[in-house]
């Protein structure tokens, strides 16, 4: 059940906004002998284990391959999470290699921000723990290039990835980074919630991941000018994010 734990909801009477993540989290991320994964969307604020809002039922839900790019929205099946519309579905991976899974959600409109939020979100799964394809790019608007390959990597692991926007990389991009977090965790103030950092001037980011579960990386990008659902002017925010896996080496089997 995510709930808000008692720190984040003092924080949400101080704080109008929050930092949105669109999730697609899978059931493991390297499958070493194939089979089913179970892959959950859903829209919230990862740390704070909520709220979560309403995820109307995504533009295009997908999987990129050798094989090219495969449309799968059509085997979303709504989960609601804490009354809020979620999804699921379910993959069958019958081959060896990466199989990237992503998700282009329709427009959010946030009106304590007065715009309207855009996270084309992936995740990579391995396989039969080939360690293959890591680096295929799905050709999202906006999009993370992986430098180091997303799965099976040990807590403590750099993470570091490449932010792009058509294809060419974002120098200078703010990154917003959130740990799943599975209620072992209070942040000790508002600072702790989502970490903040910028990539270099090739669009290059890196960051160690200081405990297990799962981490979500989000470049966070102006999209184009817009009108708010009575007609005013508004914003679009554009977000490309990454989820990667870290697993603790004294929990590893």
């Amino acid at each position: 059940m995510r709930t808000l734990i008692a720190t984040a909801a003092l924080i949400a009477l101080a704080s109008p906004a929050f930092a949105h993540f669109q999730e697609i989290l899978p059931s493991a991320d390297v499958l070493p002998e194939g089979g089913k994964v179970t892959v959950d969307l859903v829209f919230t604020h990862p740390m704070e284990r909520g709220p979560t809002m309403d995820m109307a039922r995504p533009a295009r839900v997908g999987v990129a391959s050798e094989k090219g790019v495969e449309d799968i929205t059509s085997t979303l099946t709504e989960v609601p999470v804490d009354g809020k519309q979620a999804w699921r579905f379910e993959r069958d991976v019958a081959e060896p290699g990466a199989e990237i899974l992503f998700v282009e959600p329709k427009p959010y409109w946030e009106p304590a921000e007065n715009k309207y939020i855009v996270h084309y979100a992936k995740v990579v799964v391995d396989g039969y723990a080939s360690g293959e394809g890591w680096d295929r790019l799905v050709g999202l608007p906006v999009e993370i290039a992986p430098l180091v390959r997303p799965t099976g990597l040990w807590t403590g692991n750099l993470f570091r990835g490449v932010v792009l926007k058509d294809g060419q990389p974002v120098p200078g991009a703010e990154i917003e980074v959130e740990w799943v977090n599975d209620g072992s965790v209070m942040p000790p103030n508002e600072a702790f919630i989502t970490q903040v950092i910028k990539a270099d001037d090739m669009g290059v980011f890196s960051y160690a991941m200081p405990k297990a579960g799962w981490w979500g990386f989000a470049a966070l990008i102006d999209g184009p000018e817009a009108q708010s659902p009575d007609g005013k002017p508004a914003a679009t925010e554009l977000g490309a994010l990454m989820w990667v896996k870290a697993t603790d080496m004294g929990g590893a089997k």
